[in-house]
């Protein structure tokens, strides 16, 4: 029994695919074996074709409930994972805190005094924004020939 590689040329005659459980018929002058480079089939005779092909389609017949079951089976586990996955992800988006840009969240509680040696919330203080704000009023004024807009 010789072994083959699907999509290869093979010689005419019968050959199984032990992986799919089927029968492939290739003609007398030759041809080629369907499918991949992965799925191997054997050459077999006549006769084996001829014995196994009924036998075959008997298990085929006989497990087809379990097939329908297995298949059942399967459909409703994807339905239930695939509800409890979109639940969770629901959830997730629920319970994440949105992102709002600019807006600090290590700074403290609003309201809370900065302790002894922290400077407050907003930086360097009130002091400090107070300079700069004369320091941009000055610098405008200068600009303008001391006219202010």
């Amino acid at each position: 029994m010789a072994r083959y590689q699907g999509g290869t040329k093979a010689p005419g005659g019968y050959y199984w695919n032990a992986r799919h459980w089927a029968i492939t018929l290739v003609p007398e002058e030759g041809g080629t074996l369907p499918g991949r480079a992965n799925e191997h089939f054997r050459s077999i005779s006549w006769v084996a074709a001829l014995l196994l092909a009924p036998i075959l389609g008997g298990l085929f017949v006989v497990f087809l409930p379990f097939i329908g079951f297995a298949m059942l089976g399967g459909y409703a586990w994807r339905r239930i994972v695939g509800g409890a996955r979109e639940g969770a992800r629901d959830l997730a988006a629920t319970v994440t805190p949105g992102w709002r840009p600019g807006e600090a969240h290590l700074t403290g509680r609003p309201g809370e005094p900065p302790q002894e040696g922290e400077v407050a919330a907003g930086g360097a203080g009130e002091e400090a924004l107070r300079d700069v704000a004369e320091e941009i009023a000055a610098r405008r004024g200068e600009q303008n020939g001391g006219k202010f807009d």
